[in-house]
């Protein structure tokens, strides 16, 4: 794939986070446009990914512990993939081309209240074939639905990430640079924030996404 093929709507990409060669995570989730510019993704309730087992006992215990030696075993590369079902939420995510953050709206699956929008940093993401691979940079920006306010999470993660070496002093000044741009756009109602909270729902025609059987945990482009 060139990066000017586009994903037809309705077909299934796999995001994943990809570090030092080997896959973080790979998520299994489907395509409601794509521009070229903007890649927008839907996941619900219901799809398996892959996930580090450090984040899924984390995120099922809240073990701060655990969640740490998570960031540890991505910096020595030591960490070991499991199946993570998705529940709760839908999520409707905005890729934008060379920018060093995302954006997606997390809504309640069964009620459809809007729950937060959710800015994610990270590497800017490059298309493959059946896909596009990225990397999570921890540090995020929470927004309430209607952009009244926002907050800061995941510092310490972050943190911790400088210390490991994770991000070094070039993935810093990236990020430093697009929370600024992140928060302009906000401020400006710009790009995915627009139109403010988008009225959606996955299509009962689809079916879930899946990851192909074999998935490969080497991330040969």
């Amino acid at each position: 794939m060139t990066d000017t093929e586009l994903f037809q709507p309705g077909t299934t990409v796999i995001r994943r986070d990809v570090h030092a060669d080997r896959v973080w995570t790979a998520m299994p989730q489907r395509v409601v446009a794509d521009t070229g510019h903007v890649l927008t993704l839907a996941y619900w309730p219901g799809i398996e990914s892959l996930a580090p087992t450090t984040w899924i006992t984390s995120t099922r215990t809240g073990d701060d512990v655990t969640r740490k030696q998570g960031l540890e075993d991505l910096a020595a590369g030591t960490w070991t993939l499991g199946p993570y079902r998705w529940t709760g939420t839908e999520l409707l995510s905005h890729f934008l081309a060379g920018e060093w953050f995302s954006v997606h709206c997390f809504q309640d699956a069964t009620t459809k209240e809007p729950l937060r929008w959710y800015v994610n940093f990270e590497k800017p993401y490059q298309r493959r074939p059946g896909g596009i691979d990225t990397l999570d940079l921890c540090l995020d920006l929470v927004v309430t639905p209607d952009l009244s306010g926002h907050h800061w999470k995941d510092r310490a993660e972050y943190a911790q990430l400088r210390r490991l070496g994770v991000i070094d002093d070039y993935l810093h000044r990236q990020v430093e640079q697009a929370q600024g741009r992140a928060i302009t756009m906000l401020d400006n109602h710009a790009g995915p924030f627009a139109t403010g909270w988008p009225t959606w729902a996955p299509d009962a025609a689809w079916p879930l996404p899946t990851l192909p059987d074999d998935t490969d945990l080497v991330a040969d482009r």
